[in-house]
């Protein structure tokens, strides 16, 4: 057991580091002036204070050279950052002249920058202020707030991580959803019933590591497909996708936008990023196929292959 420590003792690095033993999300913090200067700020310090009223929270260096934006502001902006958003944290975590060079953005409540695709984004009035040793805590009250469902971007001891569910918990999340009478009777012989069965427990494993990436199914599966098929229109990308023509178009938009795909002369391309991405899904892909299929040979597999194309070559 550790005994106390005085306050002046305390080495600010060895604290820093033991800290870093929380994780945490990552957010871009943003404000603008009514005059119109505005700001962005990576940060860790977010947290929820209180439902009713809902108040969020988090603090500032004194010395950053932001604050006296965030100070005149009337309002800022909250931006979780989904899990492929390393380089937007990037671009805000160190020191440029104009950090939104090149990047989109909507406007909020009071001017505050929204980005696009984030995991969620609060607008915030601003609420009180703190004065918390050597930084500023800033409370704000949500005034609007968008939920997307992207899987967040985590930061653990000075590196980025990805959210996964915790392998006990998915054993019993498991166990859970298995019911007494799986297969008995004329399930147990009926094919379809067995594929869809069979599909749903794939899934349930694969989708979250899947997820993790920042991408939604989607736009997954869309990456996936094209970098095996590049130069697919868009009634080709339909077929091998099996998704609504809205979902498609809602994919394109989000890829052309974080740049991972192009649409050159009515054909679907992938970018160099693109390429990138779709390589760490068809990898993030191969080790759940490892791991069901593990228990099986070669052989098997091959044949089960060759039911399953025969299957799909029907419709």
């Amino acid at each position: 057991m550790s005994t106390p420590t005085p306050d002046s003792a305390l080495d600010p690095r060895v604290f820093r580091r033991a800290l870093g033993n929380f994780a945490t999300g990552v957010t871009i913090m943003t404000a603008a002036t009514p005059s119109g200067a505005k700001v962005g700020v990576t940060a860790n310090s977010f947290n929820s204070v209180s439902l009713d009223p809902p108040l969020v929270l988090w603090s500032i260096d004194k010395r950053s050279g932001s604050y006296a934006v965030f100070d005149e502001a009337t309002h800022f902006a909250v931006n979780i950052l989904a899990a492929d958003q390393i380089d937007l944290s990037n671009q805000f975590a160190r020191p440029k002249d104009d950090k939104f060079a090149g990047i989109p953005y909507e406007i909020g409540a009071g001017g505050a920058p929204l980005f696009a695709d984030c995991a969620a984004r609060f607008q915030c009035e601003k609420y009180q202020q703190v004065d918390g040793g050597d930084h500023w805590i800033l409370i704000g009250k949500v005034v609007a707030f968008d939920d997307f469902g992207r899987s967040p971007l985590v930061y653990h001891q000075g590196t980025y991580s990805m959210v996964l569910p915790h392998a006990r918990m998915q054993k019993k999340e498991e166990d859970c959803g298995t019911p007494s009478s799986t297969f008995q009777g004329r399930l147990s012989n009926n094919l379809y019933y067995l594929m869809t069965q069979a599909v749903r427990s794939y899934q349930a494993n694969y989708q979250p590591k899947q997820l993790s990436s920042g991408l939604r199914t989607s736009e997954a599966r869309m990456l996936m497909v094209l970098e095996s098929d590049t130069g697919l229109g868009m009634t080709a990308v339909q077929r091998e996708v099996a998704m609504p023509l809205r979902e498609i178009e809602q994919a394109e938009e989000i890829l052309k936008r974080k740049g991972l795909v192009c649409n050159d002369g009515g054909s679907y391309q992938l970018t160099e990023a693109g390429v990138a991405q779709a390589e760490t899904l068809w990898e993030i892909a191969a080790k759940q196929q490892d791991s069901v299929f593990a228990g099986f040979s070669s052989e098997e597999v091959e044949t089960f292959k060759k039911m399953l194309k025969a299957v799909i070559a029907l419709r």
